[in-house]
């Protein structure tokens, strides 16, 4: 019995922690969820404001969702602002975090 616990809390963390993956000198946090999201929250987006961008809020994984409310972000010039999204992987949802392009 301690032994399948054990593996329960193992899995159980790796979930709700995110599992780190390293790549060269940088390391990304994975973020992977056992259902999908709930739909959006409603925002209203604010009037545009000179030389920021505003990121949509989104879903967040703690252990449950959790709602992360918009925010401006300084604009980056001659980049694009791509939101981050909740993705089906394996059996179980894997977010992918907003990104300048």
């Amino acid at each position: 019995m301690k032994l399948s616990f054990r593996h329960l809390a193992a899995q159980a963390a790796l979930v709700a922690a995110g599992v780190v993956c390293a790549s060269g000198a940088f390391a990304d946090v994975v973020i992977v969820a056992p259902s999908a999201p709930p739909a959006p929250r409603y925002e209203p987006v604010p009037p545009p404001r000179a030389g920021f961008v505003w990121v949509t809020g989104h879903w967040s994984w703690e252990g449950r969702y959790v709602w992360q409310a918009g925010r401006w972000m300084e604009a980056r010039a001659g980049q694009r602002w791509v939101p981050g999204v909740w993705a089906p992987f394996r059996g179980q949802y894997r977010y992918v975090p907003g990104h300048w392009i």
